[in-house]
């Protein structure tokens, strides 16, 4: 793997893009493994080389801000 791909990949989306979304590092890890794991039962699991990655996919959901988080006015 090219190290210039390799280190784009880490760095796109940066935190910084995703904290504007969600304002907790906490609640973002929480938010990505969730809609991983949703993305994960809705395609079965696929294994063809051209579907993207759960976690992927969930990321970049966050960081374009199509994902919305509520939280009850109680915790």
């Amino acid at each position: 793997m090219d190290n210039v791909n390799f280190e784009r990949n880490m760095l796109y989306p940066s935190l910084a893009s995703m904290l504007k979304h969600v304002n907790s590092r906490y609640l973002l890890v929480n938010i990505i493994a969730r809609r991983a794991r949703d993305i994960s039962v809705m395609y079965g699991g696929m294994d063809d080389a051209n579907f993207e990655k759960p976690v992927s996919k969930a990321i970049e959901e966050i960081a374009a801000g199509e994902l919305r988080v509520t939280l009850p006015d109680e915790l």
